[in-house]
C-alpha cells in the first residue's frame, strides 16, 4: 500500500522525487546526474549518520546439538531515513570470516606439511556505495563462527537454512532478538533481497537460492562453489584449492570456528573427517548433500554469476557448470567474466563493474526498468584487458574439435599404429612448469603432444574433454593433464584436468587396476576462455602427480599410454 511521509511519496518502498531515483533534495539530484544516469539510485543519503544496528536471528537448525535453534549473528547498515518510514531493500552478505582465521595445519600429502595460511581477510564489501543510495546492507556471521550459535558444516543444508532465516526475518516470517534479548523486527524494509559475497561468501547464495526462499530476489556469487565436491576433488583424485595444498573440508571447518565455546564442536567435525573420505577421494553422500547441482528446478531468484578466469582456488568448473545449470531451468541470468584470479572484479572491472552490479541491484531489488536484462547476458575480459560482450558462453561459434595423440603430436586424424604406445613415470616433486618446455624432447615423467602451428587466432570456449587408453602398473594412481600454450617466450599452462586412475568405471566405487590391462579412462579437464593467437602451437602434456594439487604418493607408477586410441576434445572457434 502507498503511503504518504514527510520526505517523499513512497511507492512499493523506494522514495521517488521528481519521479527519478532516491533523491532527497533537487541540489542533490543535480550533483548526481553528472556520475548516473537518469534511471538509477542516486547517492542521496549519508553513510556517516546511516542507523547501525546488531540482532540474532533464530534459525530453523540446531548444528551443535545443543537441543536449541542456532541463533546467527546480523549487522545492519541502512539509510537514516527509514527511522522515518522509507523502506529499502537490503544487500546481504552471510560470511564465515568476519574474523581472524587462524587456520590448522593442513594434511600431509607427502611427508611434509604446507603449514598454516591467513584467511582471506581483504574488505571487499559495498557497503558504503549502496547504502548512499537507499539501500540497506546485512552482513552476517554463518553458524559456527564469531557472535553465532551452531558449527560449521561446509556448505550442507543446515548452513544454508541459517542463511535464509535472516531472508525470513527481513520479510516478518522469523524472529530475532537485541542484544538485550528484546524481539526486533525488520520493519524497515521491503523485504526484496540480493545476497552476494566471494569464495565461501558466494557459496552461500548458490545453495540459498535452492531453496526458492521467497523475498531472495537476485544472488551475485563471486568466485563461487556450485558443488563442494568438485572443489576439493576431482574425478576420484584428491585435489587442492589452488595455494591451498592439504586442504579440506574439515579443515575449513575448523578455520572458520571462531565461535565461543568452540570445543562444542569437536564431535560435528570429527565426524567430518570420517564423512569426507580423503583416503579414497570417492563420490559419496557428504559430497552429495553439498552439490547445489543436483536440482536446480526451485531456483527463483535472478542470478548474475562472476568469475576469474585465472582462479585456480575456487577453479573455473564451479562457475561453468552452474551456468550450465542456469541455463538449462531457463533462470534470469548473467555472467561476468574477468582476467584476475580468486578476487572481487572491482580491483580489475573498475567503474564498468560498480555500475553494472549497481544496475542489477536497481532493476531486481527497485523494479527500475534500466535495460539491464536487454543487454547480452555475458561479459568477457580479454587477455589484453578489453572487455567483450556475448550472448552466450561457451561461445555460440565454438565447435568441438577431436585431436588424437601419436608420436608426431596432435592431429585431427589418427596416424601411424594404433597400438603404438609411450610411456610415462611418476615424480610428484617435478614442477609442471618445468616438465611442459622442450616439447619435442623425450623426457622420463611426462609426455608431450603439440599441434602444428596455428595459421590462424584460435578461441578455446568450454570444456576441454579427454579419452586417454592406458595401463597403470600399479592398483592406481593419478594422471594429470595440462593444456598449453607454446609461443615464442615460454609455454603457458592454459587449463589443466586430474583423475584417480582407480575410479575409472565409478566415482563413488574405487577399483584395483589389473596391470595386464588395458582402460578406457575419460575425464574433463578445468573449462576455460583463452584466445591462441596465430603463430602459436596447442600442446597438451600428460603427468601422474600434480605437485600443487594433488597427493605426492610414494609409489611411482608408470603409466603407458596408447596413442592412437588416445584423444583430446577441444572446443574451438575462430577469434576476430
Amino acid at each position: 500500500m502507498n503511503r504518504r511521509t514527510r520526505k517523499g511519496l513512497i511507492l512499493g518502498g523506494t522514495l521517488l522525487l521528481g519521479g527519478l531515483g532516491l533523491l532527497l533534495n533537487r541540489k542533490k539530484q543535480s550533483d548526481a546526474a553528472d556520475r548516473l544516469p537518469t534511471n538509477s539510485t542516486a547517492p542521496a543519503h549519508s553513510f556517516k549518520k546511516a542507523i547501525r544496528e546488531t540482532v540474532w536471528v533464530q534459525t530453523e537448525v540446531d548444528s551443535d546439538n545443543d537441543g536449541r535453534h542456532d541463533f546467527v549473528k546480523v549487522e545492519i547498515i541502512r539509510p537514516k531515513a527509514t527511522a522515518d518510514g522509507l523502506q529499502v531493500p537490503v544487500i546481504y552478505n552471510m560470511s564465515p570470516y568476519n574474523t581472524e582465521i587462524p587456520y590448522p595445519k593442513y594434511y600431509n600429502v607427502d611427508e611434509k606439511h604446507g603449514g598454516p595460511r591467513p584467511a582471506f581477510t581483504e574488505k571487499y564489501h559495498y557497503d558504503a556505495y549502496f547504502v548512499k543510495r537507499g539501500y540497506a546492507i546485512v552482513n552476517a556471521s554463518s553458524i559456527g563462527s564469531k557472535g553465532s550459535d551452531g558449527c560449521p558444516t561446509i556448505g550442507d543444508r543446515q548452513e544454508i537454512l541459517a542463511a535464509t532465516a535472516v531472508v525470513d526475518w527481513l520479510n516478518g516470517r522469523a524472529s530475532a532478538v537485541d542484544e538485550k534479548q528484546r524481539p526486533v523486527q525488520a520493519d524497515w524494509t521491503t523485504g526484496k533481497t540480493g545476497m552476494i559475497g566471494l569464495s565461501y561468501e558466494g557459496t552461500i547464495p548458490n545453495g540459498a537460492a535452492l531453496e526458492g526462499v521467497k523475498g531472495l530476489e537476485t544472488i551475485v556469487p563471486i568466485g563461487a562453489i556450485s558443488n563442494w565436491y568438485d572443489y576439493y576433488r576431482a574425478n576420484g583424485a584428491v585435489v587442492a584449492p589452488g595455494g591451498y595444498q592439504g586442504d579440506d573440508a574439515d579443515r575449513l571447518a575448523r578455520g572458520v570456528l571462531t565461535r565461543e565455546d568452540a570445543d562444542v564442536c569437536k564431535p560435528c567435525i570429527e565426524q567430518m573427517v570420517h564423512d569426507q573420505d580423503r583416503a579414497s577421494g570417492s563420490y559419496n553422500d557428504f559430497w552429495d548433500a553439498r552439490n547445489y547441482l543436483k536440482d536446480m528446478s526451485t531456483i527463483k531468484a535472478s542470478v548474475f554469476v562472476v568469475h576469474g578466469l585465472n582462479d585456480m582456488n575456487v577453479k573455473r568448473k564451479q562457475f561453468a557448470q552452474w551456468w550450465e545449470g542456469l541455463k538449462a531451468h531457463d533462470v534470469p541470468r548473467k555472467l561476468w567474466l574477468h582476467q584476475g584470479g580468486h578476487i572481487d572484479p572491482k580491483k580489475n572491472g573498475g567503474k564498468s563493474w560498480i555500475q553494472t552490479l549497481h544496475r542489477w541491484f536497481d532493476y531486481w531489488l527497485y523494479d527500475i526498468d534500466n535495460g539491464i536484462m536487454d543487454e547480452p547476458q555475458v561479459t568477457v575480459q580479454r587477455e589484453d584487458g578489453s572487455w567483450v560482450h556475448e550472448s552466450n558462453w561457451p561461445h555460440e561459434h565454438a565447435e568441438a574439435r577431436t585431436f588424437y595423440l601419436n608420436e608426431a603430436g596432435l592431429s585431427e586424424e589418427a596416424l601411424g599404429e594404433t597400438d603404438a604406445s609411450m610411456a610415462l613415470v611418476d615424480d610428484p616433486y617435478k614442477k609442471p612448469e618445468k616438465l611442459i618446455k622442450n616439447p619435442d624432447k623425450k623426457m622420463k615423467h611426462r609426455l608431450a603432444y603439440v599441434m602444428p602451428t596455428l595459421t590462424e587466432t584460435m578461441r578455446l570456449s568450454g570444456f576441454p574433454r579427454l579419452k586417454i587408453e592406458a595401463s597403470v602398473d600399479e592398483p592406481t594412481a593419478r594422471l594429470t593433464a595440462l593444456l598449453v600454450d607454446y609461443g615464442p617466450k615460454e609455454p603457458v599452462i592454459v587449463t589443466r584436468g586430474w583423475m584417480d586412475l582407480g575410479h575409472v568405471h565409478s566415482l563413488s566405487k574405487p577399483e584395483a587396476l589389473d596391470s595386464d590391462q588395458t582402460y578406457t579412462f575419460s575425464w574433463d579437464m578445468e573449462p576455460h576462455d583463452y584466445v591462441f593467437q596465430k603463430g602459436h602451437q596447442i600442446g597438451l602434456v600428460l603427468m601422474s602427480s600434480d605437485k600443487d594439487y594433488t597427493i605426492r604418493p610414494v609409489e611411482r607408477a608408470e603409466i603407458t599410454v596408447y596413442c592412437g586410441k588416445s584423444q583430446i576434445e577441444l572446443p574451438l572457434a575462430k577469434h576476430q
